[in-house]
């Protein structure tokens, strides 16, 4: 479980398109404030997922070899399937000419964006088909072990650590900030589909063969 929570978050936290759409809310005017309510937003619907799952099982983690347990690793399946599918299609995509994408509108409106607007921005962007992986794995956990509550604390930590980085950062040095955010934005622009392909492929084919591999112990 700790594995897979880790590795999810850390997929969840450098996914280039929600994180991209945070870098052109934090240089806009009264950035720092909406992006921490971006933040806010963010550390939020992660923890209520994780949240409304524990309550799912009633803290009581279902034994291996059980219909919610086989369940649990039958929706991990299901999910690496459709991460690899994603990176098959994005893959086919990078060969067909490229058409110039279009911002979405609100980033029209980004210096008049209220924070409200931003907390609420952040769930919307947020990568749902790993965060639906991460609470078919919070199920294994246990309440009472210190382990499992460490494990919950680090994938909602490790799942904001590239936000939080760079929102402290554009809070204490907002000169310098804005020439590096350019710049990270540029970055990740050029490399997206790419890392579209290798994090679904890697993820996808980890959480079928472990998941398999579970199925196949019990």
């Amino acid at each position: 479980m700790v594995l897979n929570l880790l590795l999810l978050g850390a997929a969840i936290a450098l996914d280039p398109l929600p994180l991209t759409s945070f870098i052109v809310v934090l240089p806009s005017r009264r950035g720092v404030r909406k992006g921490a309510a971006f933040l806010f937003g963010w550390l939020v619907s992660l923890a209520i997922v994780v949240a409304v799952t524990v309550l799912a099982t009633g803290n009581n983690p279902p034994k291996p070899n059980t219909v919610p347990s086989l369940a649990s690793l039958a929706a991990k399946i299901a999910i690496g399937t459709v991460l690899v599918g994603l990176a098959i299609r994005q893959r086919r995509r990078m060969r067909a000419p490229k058409k110039p994408r279009k911002p979405p509108k609100w980033q029209e409106h980004v210096d008049n964006m209220s924070p409200w607007f931003a907390l609420g921005l952040a769930p919307a962007l947020q990568p749902w088909t790993l965060i639906a992986a991460g609470a078919a794995t919070v199920v294994e956990a246990k309440l009472s072990s210190w382990e499992s509550l460490l494990a919950l604390f680090g994938f909602c930590v490790l799942g904001s650590s590239s936000y939080i980085a760079i929102e402290i950062y554009g809070a204490f040095r907002p000169d310098q900030s804005q020439a590096f955010l350019t710049r990270l934005r540029t970055w990740i622009e050029t490399r997206t589909d790419r890392a579209i392909v290798i994090g679904c492929l890697v993820l996808g084919f980890w959480l079928i063969a472990s998941s398999i591999y579970y199925v196949i112990e019990s």
